[in-house]
């Protein structure tokens, strides 16, 4: 019996999307496809890899056999790639990136393109989620997210630093008042954003005497969607909290208007993250330079 780097990869996929249509989401494929592969695997294996039922889906014995050996081969051939890739002077082979709906959309996206253009050799995936990617869990290259992640294998890099403020257009604002201070967003349409665990509704300001304070704002709309909240926002539906770098041209232009600027509380930074190795890449050692100076030179 003899496997390819497909199978091992698909065992990996597995087990750590948790289910066949997690796996499929993240590789951009369908369950059914997912299940069909699975399967022909355990026939010409010849045992069941997973336990899977509408409630279960795990490892049988023998597929937690299988899977301790796959992650240790992939290591060593990603290494291998690795340390080949990063001594070569043609970047080349596949990047997989992922980055946040709006600013990936609008910032990332042509970036990316550039370096396809300068790079012809590098395939590149190009992911787009309000969800939050994980390098590991989502088998990335490099993920750009907003806030620095916990796991300590990971290493970072700033790309850039803003501030978070409230904003509404100037219709908005003339129909239901500006409001002067945090308490008054008692009385507004507050567009918040969703996550798993429910809305991020406390909004936090900064008073004169230093002292910090949440403000639990309320509205009829709400989603995971930080481009959908942007929507949202510039078409009049209610007040919302954006970063600066999402809504700067909005504010130059007047189609947004900022409000509450004395009480803006805190900072937020955007990073771009991979996992730590002996040898990076060099596609990915390149990709990340390009996009740190794109953003330096905005």
């Amino acid at each position: 019996m003899s496997f390819d780097l497909a199978d091992l990869r698909l065992i990996r996929q597995l087990v750590d999307a948790g289910s066949l249509s997690e796996a499929a989401r993240r590789v951009q494929s369908s369950p059914a496809v997912m299940s069909r592969r699975l399967s022909a695997l355990e026939t010409r294996l010849g045992t069941r890899l997973f336990h899977r039922s509408s409630r279960q889906f795990m490892l049988t014995q023998e597929g937690a056999m299988l899977h301790e050996r796959a992650l240790a081969v992939l290591e060593s051939v990603a290494e291998i790639e690795a340390e080949i890739a990063a001594v070569g002077t043609v970047p080349q082979g596949l990047l997989r990136i992922g980055a946040p709906m709006q600013i990936g959309r609008r910032r990332i996206a042509p970036v990316v393109g550039d370096f396809a253009r300068q790079y012809p050799e590098v395939a590149i995936q190009l992911m787009l989620s309000d969800t939050g990617f994980s390098v590991i869990d989502d088998a990335l290259d490099v993920a750009v997210r907003a806030g620095l992640p916990d796991d300590p294998d990971i290493v970072v890099r700033r790309l850039l630093s803003s501030r978070r403020l409230i904003c509404a257009t100037p219709e908005y604002l003339a129909r239901h008042g500006t409001p002067r201070v945090p308490e008054d967003l008692l009385r507004h349409n507050c567009i918040r954003l969703m996550r798993r665990r429910g809305a991020f509704d406390p909004w936090l300001f900064k008073y004169a005497n230093g002292e910090i304070r949440s403000v639990q704002v309320s509205g009829p709309l709400m989603a995971a969607s930080g481009e959908v909240m942007y929507d949202w926002i510039v078409q009049g539906r209610g007040i919302g909290q954006k970063a600066l770098w999402d809504v700067e041209e909005d504010l130059r232009v007047g189609r947004l208007v900022e409000c509450l600027a004395d009480y803006a509380c805190h900072d937020i930074s955007l990073y771009a993250t991979w996992r730590a190795r002996p040898h990076l890449p060099l596609r990915l050692r390149k990709f990340i330079d390009y996009l740190a100076q794109a953003f330096e030179a905005t």
